[in-house]
């Protein structure tokens, strides 16, 4: 396939990736499910779409500026019907490829926390999803217990995923280069298929005790058990809540859903 030189269209709203090197790499980030169906999410002028073609990905694509999927079109016309102008965070399942498939992309910056929520939800459907964000966000959702980039997107997606931060992108590979870093993120679907407890209980935990993570958890989940709840004197109430792991949190629901 031809290497095309596009220069992005400023009018598109976007910081577009202009490095080949950087796009390849992100590209064989799903090296390891060839055999599956591909939806990259946000392609804008097609940076990392050609690797994906050049690697041979049953791809679909889901972009929701028009301008930019007018171009991708032109580019990819042997793909044109499986170019979509539409929101992927929108998108019902039968919207998407049947079964199973991955996920990758350049996200743009304001959605890429809601592209992973949405993860969550397609877990059964999504072993594999990858690609590159602001590197504030890859660090917290790949962020283990213990420390401060830990919240609570990492213990909902680590919930379901295994989450990798595989390399840091410099601002200066993109056109035009945005005021932040950034980085590229593996997440692969772990062996947990069901958590133990209530599993929109355990999300209202979570939030809850993020919502004042600088207090201990006694303290920062009265608003959801009030003052009266009977298991403060647990050692778990003397923590806060970026010290917990997911197996904590399980077992931190359980023990509330047990008092209701």
């Amino acid at each position: 396939m031809p290497r095309y030189n596009i220069k992005p269209k400023k009018s598109l709203g976007q910081h577009f990736l202009k490095d080949s090197d950087i796009a390849e790499r992100i590209a064989s980030t799903l090296s390891a499910y060839d055999e599956l169906p591909v939806v990259e999410v946000g392609a804008g002028t097609g940076a990392l779409t050609r690797f994906l073609v050049e690697k041979g990905y049953r791809l679909s694509i889901v972009e929701l500026d028009r301008e930019a999927v007018a171009l991708l079109r032109r580019l990819f016309p042997d793909m044109a019907e499986r170019i979509a102008e539409a929101d992927f965070l929108r998108m019902r399942p039968e919207e998407l490829p049947e079964g199973r498939f991955c996920i990758i992309g350049n996200y743009p910056y304001n959605i890429s926390t809601q592209i992973f929520f949405k993860l969550i939800e397609l877990r059964e459907r999504v072993p594999c999803c990858s690609g590159m964000l602001q590197k504030e966000v890859a660090e917290r959702l790949a962020s283990p217990p213990g420390r401060k980039a830990y919240g609570i997107l990492s213990v909902l997606l680590q919930a379901w995923y295994d989450v990798e931060y595989l390399f840091t992108v410099d601002e200066t590979v993109f056109d035009p280069p945005p005021k932040v870093k950034s980085a590229v993120i593996r997440a692969t679907r772990n062996a947990r298929t069901e958590l133990g407890c209530d599993e929109a209980q355990m999300k209202r935990v979570v939030k809850t005790a993020f919502n004042q993570r600088r207090k201990t958890l006694r303290n920062s989940l009265k608003p959801l058990l009030g003052n009266d709840f009977p298991h403060y004197a647990e050692p778990v109430f003397d923590r806060r809540p970026e010290q917990l792991s997911v197996e904590e949190f399980v077992a931190l629901t359980t023990m509330i859903e047990g008092c209701r």
